[in-house]
């Protein structure tokens, strides 16, 4: 029965940051749809730059982590100067560290002409990198402010605004992009200024509702005593952001030379890859959601170290996730002919997707509880073995061993996504079974 209710009130929590993280992929597909309907270079151009934002991007999501961890942590403990303390210095992190991203991206955009890319692709990329990297900065920062409303449990605002959002993109994107209501005609460059006003709007809305909303009143009222820079909490925070960052980005950056790798096999299996990774993905924002929800849940037991209450939240979340997974495995080989036909009708396309999802179908179970395990020990401030597990699931297992698959046995695409199996097998024992070793040692010590 406990673990009934503590399982009910994660998924509570977390729901809304799942709808917030479907409408930011939501958001992503409307721009690569209105570009695309330009032309098929700009689509390539975009996706390019999309891709080379990608890795930078999650290490600065991991970054704005380390706030929630913290402010949960000191809700915790009642302390809400300290909760403020962590929302100041975090802030100022997450904007540190955006604008070093934005300015490297910005300084080296000339590496798309070294990528080996058609030029024409190539040339359009380069202005589009420019102001995507920009927009990187009141991206970044609304996210440190949705860390910080997430800490304290009040996830809808965030939500809220991460769904309004996404009218606001698709009129800003229609007039710029099409050129409508006398606006100049500018593809996907209109694309880009509309993410980037887009971003800074919801910044501006949720840094009003922070500095303003009775809700959130006592953390500002404080400011003056508590708003100062602080070296030790920019390291506290940063023992949490930095690590978390690089889990996150060894993962991203796992499966993007994954997609490199079955790129040089075969267009088809390109495709076919691209088709079941992009429904991996969407299934997998449920199971962030649920890490994000039981990180902030374990993080405010741990400020009081109520490591019995800790421990029926990380059983609770593990049992649903593994619900979870199971549930989508279904989905997937039940409908495995069937979901590559909402975006290709190439047979060859549609025999070797649905390959794919079956091999998807399989480490759906694994995929849902590595996060949750990775979530968990966050929330208890285990972030460095929890990184060098993460290095060996993906780096030393799943990469290499997906590429033997796929060459030397010739497996093809299908040994990449072997290899996925194993690397997140791996993950989710060795990150599960840490957490729940951790939570009965202090158990016994008490």
């Amino acid at each position: 029965m406990e673990l009934r209710i503590e399982a009910k009130q994660t998924v509570q929590l977390a729901l809304p940051i799942i709808f917030g993280e479907l409408a930011q992929m939501a958001l992503h597909l409307l721009d690569t749809a209105m570009i695309g309907a330009t032309s098929h270079v700009q689509l390539a151009a975009a996706s390019l730059v999309f891709n080379v934002l990608g890795i930078p991007f999650v290490l600065g999501i991991g970054m704005t982590m380390s706030i929630a961890q913290t402010v949960s942590m000191a809700q915790g403990q009642h302390d809400h100067k300290k909760v403020s303390h962590y929302l100041f210095n975090g802030f100022w992190m997450c904007a540190i560290f955006s604008l070093i991203i934005a300015l490297s991206l910005f300084m080296g955009r000339n590496v798309i002409l070294y990528l080996h890319q058609d030029p024409e692709v190539a040339s359009l990329a380069i202005p589009f990198l420019q102001v995507m990297s920009i927009s990187l900065v009141p991206m970044l920062l609304f996210m440190a402010l949705k860390q910080f409303t997430d800490g304290l449990q009040h996830t809808r605002t965030a939500m809220l605004l991460s769904i309004l959002s996404l009218p606001l993109n698709v009129f800003i994107n229609w007039l710029l992009i099409y050129g409508n209501w006398g606006f100049p005609r500018m593809e996907m460059m209109g694309a880009a200024y509309g993410t980037l006003i887009t971003r800074s709007v919801i910044f501006i809305a949720l840094g009003i509702v922070v500095l303003r909303h009775k809700l959130f009143r006592k953390y500002i009222a404080v400011r003056k005593s508590q708003w100062h820079f602080d070296v030790q909490t920019f390291k506290e925070l940063l023992k949490i952001g930095f690590p978390s960052g690089l889990q996150i980005g060894m993962e991203a950056g796992a499966f993007v030379v994954s997609g490199i790798i079955i790129g040089t096999i075969g267009a088809v299996e390109q495709a076919a890859h691209q088709i079941a990774l992009s429904c991996a993905a969407f299934t997998f924002m449920a199971s962030m959601g649920l890490a994000q929800a039981s990180s902030i849940r374990v993080s405010n037991a741990f400020g009081t170290n109520n490591f019995t209450k800790i421990a029926a939240i990380g059983k609770s979340t593990l049992w649903t996730a593994l619900g979870y997974g199971v549930f989508c495995a279904l989905v997937f080989v039940l409908f495995r002919n069937d979901l590559p036909l909402l975006f290709n009708k190439k047979p060859e396309v549609i025999a070797m997707a649905s390959t794919l999802f079956v091999l998807a179908a399989i480490f759906q179970m694994s995929d849902a509880t590595q996060a949750i395990g990775s979530g968990l020990l966050r929330g208890i401030k285990d972030v460095k073995m929890p990184t060098v597990l993460i290095f060996i699931a993906y780096w030393v297992l799943g990469i290499p061993a997906g590429y033997v698959l796929a060459f030397p046995f010739h497996l093809g695409a299908s040994g990449i996504w072997l290899g996925f199996i194993i690397g997140l097998s791996f993950s989710s024992i060795f990150l599960s079974s840490r957490f729940l070793k951790l939570v009965k040692l202090q158990q016994q010590t008490k």
